[in-house]
């Protein structure tokens, strides 16, 4: 891949996105090497939890790649939203849990990108927002159902409305991030939330985030039912075995995700 990173570091996978020139900002070809990448992580029972940056330390991304959009048909700008859109929903329903590691300007698509992950840790000092309205368009990665569902729809609407680019600081006390680190240990942080997350069953991470995520869409009834068969998915399992072995021997389980 030419404008994509993906490296497996134990259970950990690292996507990066490659276009430091550029600010990791997406034009079509570098979209259609992200789908790639998550889709061959969906599968990879290898892949215990995802971690996504950007190359480069000025930014994690910059959204969609202007200059190539300059010179789109309507129809390619049709295209390119579609395919940017569907890349993201495939990363938000990843049954890993999944990680952005902010390391620096998050704008437009990149911001989108971080929204569509199950957490945000974010480079002190660094700029984020989506921006879309300012020119003249409106976020369409998935920004304006996401972000009113994780910080609320009265702030979600004038972080939209404004365009305003805010500091990482700033989106800590929105709750549009997890986490502020300094820039260097961005990732570092980012490795270490996935390594406590790592001691845990792989089977039951996938299936308490899918009944997190499916349940936030149903009423509570339905929720409660959603977590009954998560729960199910989990008690045939070696690894619930194993941990009940663990426990009476009084040491560590060794989870095989099985």
């Amino acid at each position: 891949m030419d404008h994509i990173r993906y490296e497996l570091k134990g259970h950990i996978a690292v996507v990066t996105l490659d276009r430091a020139d550029a600010l990791n900002a997406f034009n079509f070809e570098t979209l259609e090497e992200l789908q790639k990448a998550v889709e061959a992580i969906r599968t990879n029972r290898e892949v215990r939890i995802v971690i996504f940056t950007g190359a480069g330390g000025k930014a994690f991304s910059v959204g969609a790649d202007l200059k190539e959009r300059r010179t789109l048909s309507d129809e390619e700008v049709k295209r390119n939203i579609y395919k940017i859109g569907e890349v993201f929903t495939a990363i938000d329903q990843l049954p890993q849990p999944t990680i952005a590691a902010i390391n620096g300007f998050a704008f437009g698509g990149g911001m989108e990108l971080a929204l569509a992950c199950d957490f945000r840790i974010a480079a002190a000092g660094t700029l984020m927002g989506l921006t879309e309205t300012s020119l003249a368009i409106i976020p369409g990665a998935g920004g304006t159902q996401r972000l009113p569902r994780l910080i609320g729809q009265a702030k979600a609407l004038e972080l939209i409305l404004t365009g305003r680019r805010i500091s990482s600081e700033e989106a800590l006390q929105y709750g549009l991030v997890n986490a502020v680190a300094e820039k260097e240990n961005v990732l570092d942080e980012c490795q270490k939330l996935a390594e406590v997350m790592l001691g845990n069953g792989p089977v039951a991470l996938q299936q308490a985030k899918f009944a997190v995520k499916q349940g936030m869409n149903a009423n509570l009834q339905t929720g409660l039912q959603i977590e009954r068969k998560a729960y199910e998915v989990t008690i045939p399992t070696e690894d619930r075995l194993e941990a009940l072995a663990a426990f009476s021997e009084k040491r560590k389980p060794l989870f095989k995700g099985k």
